[in-house]
């Protein structure tokens, strides 16, 4: 297990991202976590802030606990704020915002109204994702990652539709017609956006009733909601969004299943988002040297080739459930229209 301690490299990796994010000496920075964040990220957002000369404060918001409900994971919303005005009102009135909080503010209810601003100040806003700083030190954004990821935005962005297999015998159909399509890759400086770090992916929420076909999650694939590499493998039959079918055995076939149907929601089963992975530093392989507690996923959603396939809330196609699964996985071809963007894994250009 890792000690969880500030480190000069640390420092040096957290100011690097910051000054990314064009913070400059005299802005106002606000480190929002809350008191299930790692205590860790909160210090060396901190200290980086002051590095660079910038005025930071810290908001500690309580966790948000919930009874006689499954467990929620990998939603990116978190509940912390809880709609509170004066937390909104100091979060609009900064230049940067850091994100510590457990789940992150990418598809919190409040988001819009943060980075709305107030009139006078718009932030931006940078999720650190709920990592040991070891991670997030290996994969610093980068002048490379960001332009690719933008290249591939802009082609994904213009695609009519998206195709999907592997050998292992996936074969999705996905129209991008209506589809709200962007990219990440770590920083950001514009304000009124939210990055997240790690970085170097890109995302499409399909319109309504965009998804058809088979999903074969292979042995080796990733559900990252549940921290576990795919040891047999799953077949799903998606209709119109939804997971119609789970074919398998094993326990994680058995722990879909289970956990699919904890939420008692229709919703739970449909698609929340896809997209494929552009960063060259980020490992598919890691997870299996980290501690549960010491690591989120991020890394996997973004190593370079994978196609991420995830379920649960889609904002674009009006869908809303705290259910929710990431699965990144290996060897598949994405095609965008008629031009192979990934080759069994790999990424074109």
């Amino acid at each position: 297990m890792l000690q969880e301690r500030t480190e000069p490299a640390w420092i040096d990796a957290f100011e690097a991202v910051l000054r990314r994010c064009a913070l400059q000496p005299g802005d106002t920075v606000a480190i929002l976590g809350e008191t299930q964040s790692r205590p860790v990220l909160l210090e060396l957002a901190r200290l980086a802030a002051a590095r660079i000369g910038a005025d930071a404060f810290t908001l500690t918001l309580p966790s948000v606990f919930t009874r006689g409900e499954p467990v929620t994971r990998s939603t990116g919303a978190t509940p912390a704020i809880q709609q509170l005005g004066p937390v909104i009102a100091a979060l609009q009135a900064c230049t940067l915002v850091v994100d510590c909080t457990v789940e992150g503010l990418m598809h919190a209810p409040e988001l819009p109204a943060i980075l709305q601003g107030n009139g006078t100040t718009q932030p931006r806003i940078v999720y650190v994702s709920n990592e040991h700083p070891e991670a997030l030190a290996r994969l610093l954004p980068d002048d490379a990652t960001e332009a690719r990821v933008k290249a591939h935005v802009k082609h994904l962005r213009g695609a009519k539709a998206m195709r999907v297999t592997s050998p292992a015998g996936t074969d999705l159909s996905i129209s991008l017609q209506g589809a709200v399509a962007g990219g990440n890759w770590g920083s950001t400086t514009r304000p009124g956006t939210l990055t997240h770090w790690p970085g170097g992916l890109v995302l499409a929420f399909p319109a309504a009733g965009s998804v058809n076909g088979t999903l074969v999650l292979a042995e080796g694939d990733v559900n990252l909601t549940f921290k576990r590499y795919i040891e047999r493998a799953i077949t799903l039959t998606i209709e119109h969004d939804y997971v119609t079918h789970i074919e398998g055995g094993g326990v994680d076939a058995e722990l879909l299943r289970s956990y699919f149907a904890a939420w008692n929601e229709q919703e739970a089963y449909a698609v929340s988002h896809v997209g494929y992975g552009l960063c060259d530093a980020a490992r598919w392989d890691s997870m299996a040297l980290y501690d549960k507690r010491d690591f989120n996923g991020t890394e996997l959603r973004a190593f370079a080739g994978n196609f991420l396939y995830s379920t649960g809330a889609n904002e674009t196609a009006g869908r809303y459930t705290r259910g929710h699964f990431d699965w990144p996985m290996r060897g598949c071809t994405v095609m965008l229209d008629e031009t192979v963007v990934v080759d069994a894994g790999k990424v074109v250009a």
